[in-house]
């Protein structure tokens, strides 16, 4: 018989590894490359990744388990921007995935009726555990998207030559 956990675990699980796969051949000035002055890099984007792990998810999550419909505060990526800008990108992306890492394994350790626990988010109303975890999910293949729209543009599209363009990428 099949073990049952919480939706969406498997898929949080393999983010990191979808990543480092996107980034086997970038230099570190790739990865520092923005191609536009208010665009994220791929090191933001990590630092953004690594940050919101610890500092919502990983929170919330915590607060599900331990209380009886917690108040979330809505996210806002915007506000912590300046200590994405400078970020080192192998400790962003180490650190991100040592977070993961223990998410996944405290995420498997819970019953999936924890699925159906209730918290309030001021934006968005009533959610569930399940609902966050489905959120988490969109969440960190966005940004999966996002990186390889990077990669693409910053390895790939100028050696595409003529080839390259009928692309019409948005990094």
């Amino acid at each position: 018989m099949e073990e049952e956990f919480l939706p969406c675990i498997d898929q949080l699980e393999v983010t990191p590894d979808l990543l480092r796969n996107l980034m086997c051949e970038l230099s570190e000035e790739d990865a520092r490359w923005k191609p536009a002055p208010d665009r994220f890099s791929i090191a933001e984007v990590l630092a953004h990744l690594s940050h919101s792990e610890g500092h919502c998810y990983r929170a919330r999550l915590d607060r599900f388990v331990a209380e009886y419909r917690p108040e979330f505060e809505p996210d806002d990526a915007q506000m912590y921007l300046d200590q994405y800008r400078g970020a080192d990108p192998e400790d962003a992306f180490d650190h991100f995935e040592d977070q993961r890492e223990t998410n996944v394994e405290f995420l498997r350790s819970l019953p999936p009726e924890m699925g159906s626990r209730v918290a309030v988010h001021k934006a968005a109303g009533e959610i569930t555990l399940s609902e966050m975890l489905h959120e988490w999910a969109l969440h960190d293949l966005g940004h999966v998207r996002q990186v390889a729209e990077l990669v693409r543009a910053r390895k790939f599209l100028a050696g595409a030559g003529p080839l390259g363009k009928d692309y019409q990428l948005k990094p």
